[in-house]
């Protein structure tokens, strides 16, 4: 517990990942959260390729951004987060099917291109959810 927060972190090669609650968060619950966004960057996923290090993470930043898209879903009216997935299997699936739908990969696209399909599919389950 760090102030008023709590903090779970996890160490792989280059990369630190970390997620961070308020004192007033489950500390098992971000644990779980962090194993499955690590889980879904790391292991035979399409997103690091095995290989994690910093140059690859900022090679497909998109697809990790899209990974955490996947993960949590945030209120702007409330200021609510809410956790949607924590496998990271799913997690890595769903980042999977989002490069094939769009008809070329996410890592072959430039940022702007990234960026507009990330924020594409971030309005469409925004309506979805408001439906």
């Amino acid at each position: 517990m760090l102030e008023s927060s709590v903090v779970v972190c996890r160490f792989a090669q280059d990369l630190h990942f970390f997620v961070t609650g308020g004192d007033d968060d489950n500390e098992l619950i971000l644990a779980t959260v962090l194993q499955g966004f690590f889980d879904a960057v790391t292991y035979p996923s399409p997103i690091l390729r095995n290989n994690v290090d910093q140059r690859e993470a900022l090679e497909n930043l998109d697809l990790i951004l899209l990974c955490l898209d996947e993960i949590l879903s945030f209120s702007f009216t409330t200021a609510r987060r809410m956790i949607l997935e924590t496998d990271g299997s799913v997690i890595a699936g769903k980042v999977a099917t989002h490069s094939i739908e769009d008809g070329y990969p996410l890592s072959e696209q430039t940022i702007s291109q990234a960026l507009a399909t990330a924020r594409e599919h971030l309005t469409r389950s925004r309506t979805s959810q408001m439906s």
